[in-house]
């Protein structure tokens, strides 16, 4: 049974139906048939109060509008206007606030110099690839008066884009300090805007390296913007191993947001410059760096600003959710499966209920993007302490707060946990007075759960649902520094950054294909004695981070015979040592007999957009399914018409789908 939507939520929608005026016949279709022709081009502008449409970048409009409202007062009375309001709750921050910006361009028209000016076309049809699964995961048809073929109009018609508020002042370029050069870096804190204009400005600067793309937006719809570093920028190269670091999880916690924007103009800086180190990583790895998973925690904590800000004011996002104890609970799931032989621990699917929750979209973002993108090594930088910890970060038996609990590459985490304290002068400090002394003993890192247990962590989430192995760096005690003190804090950080990227090339990396040279996707890569295997790419390329020592590597997949090889990778090996695959068919032989163990449980199952049984990637732009969010069946309506059915006599059917 699911569960009722939030108070606020009820209330919104109450407001919606109730506001269903029969204005005409809305049971004659979904495309608005009932509404009039668009306004003339000639009108009369009038000042635009309208509170949901405060931020759009105009401040005039013409009755009557394009949907035939003759006044402010029907505007906002009408069905539409308020749907507006609602969506950025029932779509749960997904294409906020792109759409409500849409609707208010044809709710409320753009009116200067006596003229209507109609929003583009191209702008609506693209908004509408991008936002139509977040409607289907509701159940909810696409709402008729965003018809992007009927309302809106071409560039040469003279339409104007709608959302170019989104972007205002992100494009502008910031001139330097004292007109200093292009590889100075400026060690101060970076707001929102800044942050995108130096991402930008470094991607133009190394345009045959790097590149800026989106990986979705906050709850309060920021982009979460993320700067890559490759030979080939945008695509994956065969057996180049793809590395993520992660910054902001906790708005407050902005050390790590920081190092990753002064990390890409280094990184570009260095290459132009012929660093030998700087070329070969960039040009033997794909680095992606997402200096702010959270810009809008960021927000609250830079308006107290450093020194001021306190230990919890701006940590969680917009929805005043811990982003770091929002992905799915795989840990508890995995220690249940652990005590089976018999079933498969690794690539566990996101259990079902998960989705009846409150799902952040920047949770949302970093699961599509795992799913787009084939991880191998993975890094969350935080603040609060200074230690590096690995998974697992909740205890196996969930009652102990403290309690030593490894993955079976406790080996791996270990060595990639040094790759960064190692060469942290801090870290290393023998002094048991300063930030994190009290981790001294142990060398500055610590398995998680043995620091303190906690569900939901995205190290973990990377862990079972992956191939990606992460780790949790705390930068120093404060969370937000002054300015004064990112300068040492980016000499503290900037060699065990680049030496823990370096570790990406530790282990075997390879090719599994068939006789005839096919690749074989989704392949599986067990090694003898650790209980996880990785799994191949679509291009057939895997990598498998180990430790040095011998190992016995197995190579199988559905319809083909196992391979068994023996590797010995030595202690100093800083390269992965290639080991490929052939994979022989195995003929006329039912290929159900090789499916291997099924899970025990009906509780688990991946959603479309998430991983198969075996990993492989299933249609990346869905958005998932579940809970409340699960569509109808059997003709009934979705979950939330319910409310508008007994709230109201006049319903908004074109909300139907049917």
């Amino acid at each position: 049974m699911p569960p009722p939507p939030p108070p606020l939520l009820l209330l919104l929608l109450a407001a919606l139906a109730a506001a269903a005026r029969p204005r005409c016949p809305l049971a004659r279709g979904t495309t608005g048939d009932c509404h009039g022709p668009w306004a003339a081009d000639s009108a009369t502008c009038v000042d635009m109060p309208l509170r949901t449409c405060s931020d759009v970048a105009y401040n005039q409009t013409a009755f009557p509008t394009l949907l035939e409202h003759r006044s402010r007062e029907a505007v906002e009375a009408s069905s539409e206007y308020i749907l507006l309001s609602v969506l950025h709750h029932l779509l749960e921050g997904q294409c906020n606030p792109d759409l409500r910006l849409l609707g208010c361009a044809v709710l409320a028209p753009r009116c200067e110099g006596g003229r209507v000016r109609r929003p583009c076309r191209h702008v609506c049809e693209g908004l509408r690839e991008a936002c139509q699964p977040a409607f289907d995961a509701i159940d909810m048809a696409w709402p008729y008066f965003l018809d992007c073929s009927r309302y809106f109009a071409s560039v040469e018609e003279g339409c104007y884009d709608p959302l170019e508020k989104l972007r205002e002042g992100l494009d502008v370029e910031e001139a330097l300090p004292s007109g200093l050069p292009p590889t100075f870096l400026h060690f101060t804190h970076h707001s929102y805007a800044q942050m995108v204009r130096v991402l930008r400005r470094t991607a133009a600067r190394c345009a045959h390296i790097a590149k800026t793309y989106s990986i979705g937006r906050s709850f309060n719809g920021k982009e979460l913007l993320v700067i890559e570093f490759s030979a080939r920028p945008g695509q994956h190269e065969l057996m180049e191993p793809e590395v993520k670091l992660i910054g902001n999880i906790h708005g407050n916690e902005v050390a790590g947001r920081e190092m990753l924007i002064y990390l890409a103009q280094y990184l570009c800086t260095e290459y132009l410059l012929g660093s030998a180190r700087i070329q070969r990583l960039l040009n033997t790895t794909r680095i992606h760096l997402l200096p702010s998973m959270n810009p809008d925690g960021y927000e609250v904590a830079a308006a107290e600003g450093a020194g001021y800000n306190g230990w919890t004011s701006g940590r969680q996002n917009a929805q005043n959710l811990d982003l770091n104890r929002n992905f799915p609970d795989l840990t508890s799931e995995y220690y249940r499966l652990a005590e089976s032989r018999s079933v498969r621990s690794d690539h566990i699917p996101i259990p079902q209920h998960y989705w009846w929750g409150k799902v952040a979209p920047e949770t949302k973002a970093i699961m599509k993007w795992m799913r787009t993108t084939p991880f191998v090594l993975s890094a969350s930088l935080h603040g609060g302490d200074l230690v590096v910890s690995y998974p697992f970060d909740f205890s196996k038996h969930p009652q102990e707060e403290k309690m030593f609990s490894p993955t079976p590459d406790e080996k791996m985490f270990k060595l990639l946990a040094r790759a960064y304290a190692d060469v942290h002068p801090m870290m290393m400090d023998r002094s048991e007075n300063r930030c994190g002394g009290n981790f001294l003993k142990r060398g500055s890192i610590i398995n998680g759960a043995d620091w303190y247990s906690f569900t939901g962590g995205m190290s973990d989430f990377n862990y079972l649902h992956s191939n990606c192995f992460e780790i949790t760096v705390e930068l120093g005690c404060v969370k937000f520094p002054p300015e004064e003190a990112l300068y040492t804090l980016w000499q503290h950080n900037k060699e065990p950054l680049l030496n823990f990227m370096e570790t990406v090339h530790r282990g075997i990396k390879g090719v599994v294909m068939d006789k005839f040279g096919k690749p074989v996707k989704n392949a599986r890569i067990v090694v003898k004695g650790i209980r996880h295997d990785i799994t191949t790419a679509p291009d057939g390329d895997y990598w498998r981070l180990l430790p040095p020592g011998s190992h016995i590597v197995i190579a199988q997949a559905p319809g083909y015979s196992k391979v068994i090889k023996k590797v010995t990778i030595p202690a100093r090996m800083k390269r992965a040592g290639r080991v490929d695959f052939i994979l022989q068919p195995l003929g006329t032989r039912p290929k159900q007999l090789l499916l291997g163990p099924r899970r025990s449980g009906s509780g688990l199952r991946d959603p479309p957009g998430g991983a198969s049984r075996y990993g492989e990637p299933e249609e990346p732009g869905q958005e998932p399914l579940g809970g409340r969010r699960q569509p109808s069946v059997g003709g009934s309506k979705p979950w939330w018409w319910s409310y508008f059915t007994s709230l109201s006599e006049h319903k908004p059917r074109w909300l139907l789908k049917y």
